[in-house]
């Protein structure tokens, strides 16, 4: 499958708007058809998906580019949906970044406006060359970097690899584990692009966030893992006798989520 690189330009400027100084755009990750139909459905005009969240509802691993064909599957559910759509593509489920940069453009080319891709600390080069490979091959899609200097080191390093990044054609730029005010700030007085952040229930609220001059803020996996643990705790509810609390949706109203599956599409052949 190809895309055609003018095929939605207007879906991706309005993206690319929605990262503005002063009102990030605050990014929910859905996991499925039903979790993203309800995220717009509350208003939200993007929605993302949370790479453990499509890993675990399949029993895979997350980070492991183990999870193509499902997070091809799930973009092609999503991609005409009424909202617009990033996709976490892991490190682009490749080292190569011609095999990368061919994913992307088959997300591109069934509705996704974003993708965020990874460099779970590999080398910052290769990194690079994924990002302007996918650039080449889609232009208008979003590319959102992330580097995991916080999440799975020290932080050091996190500007260098910043500025390779956009040097090589991202439009954003991710740090997720950076929770710290002056770290942030420091990363947007520097940073061509937009800056986005991992909100963290311990680090700083969204206004906060907003006044330090992040423009995305990703909610990551946290939405699938509060959905578990509510489940659980509906369960240990019932167990013990009490009723359980908290917003239940009607089974009408997640039926109503449904669509039909794209006639013909095996994510198999679009390896």
């Amino acid at each position: 499958m190809t895309a055609d690189p003018q095929q939605t330009p207007s879906a991706g400027t309005a993206f690319a708007g929605l990262h503005r100084a002063g009102e990030p755009l605050l990014l929910p990750n859905a996991w499925d058809h039903a979790s993203a139909r309800a995220l717009a459905g509350q208003g939200f005009p993007a929605v993302g998906t949370t790479s453990l969240g499509v890993a675990a509802a399949a029993g895979l691993p997350d980070g492991a580019a183990a999870t193509r064909e499902e997070t091809l599957r799930l973009a092609v559910a999503l991609g005409s949906g009424p909202f617009l759509l990033s996709v976490d593509a892991e490190g682009g489920f490749s080292d190569d970044p011609d095999e990368v940069a061919e994913f992307a453009r088959e997300l591109y080319a069934v509705g996704a406006v974003g993708i965020n891709l990874e460099d779970g600390l590999g080398p910052a080069a290769r990194h690079a060359a994924k990002i302007a490979a996918v650039k080449r091959a889609a232009p208008a899609l979003f590319v959102n970097a992330r580097t995991d200097t916080h999440w799975l080191g020290d932080g050091d390093g996190t500007l260098a690899r910043l500025d390779a990044y956009q040097q090589a054609g991202a439009d954003g730029v991710f740090v997720p584990g950076l929770t710290d005010p002056r770290g942030i700030e420091t990363l947007v007085r520097h940073l061509e692009v937009p800056l986005n952040v991992l909100y963290s229930p311990g680090g700083p609220p969204v206004a906060r966030l907003a006044g330090l001059g992040v423009r995305r803020v990703s909610l990551g996996s946290l939405l699938y893992r509060r959905a578990l643990g509510a489940a659980l705790e509906a369960a240990a509810d019932l167990r013990a006798g009490r009723t359980p609390t908290g917003a239940t949706p009607s089974y009408d109203d997640v039926a109503g989520f449904a669509a039909p599956a794209p006639a013909g599409f095996d994510p198999v052949a679009h390896h």
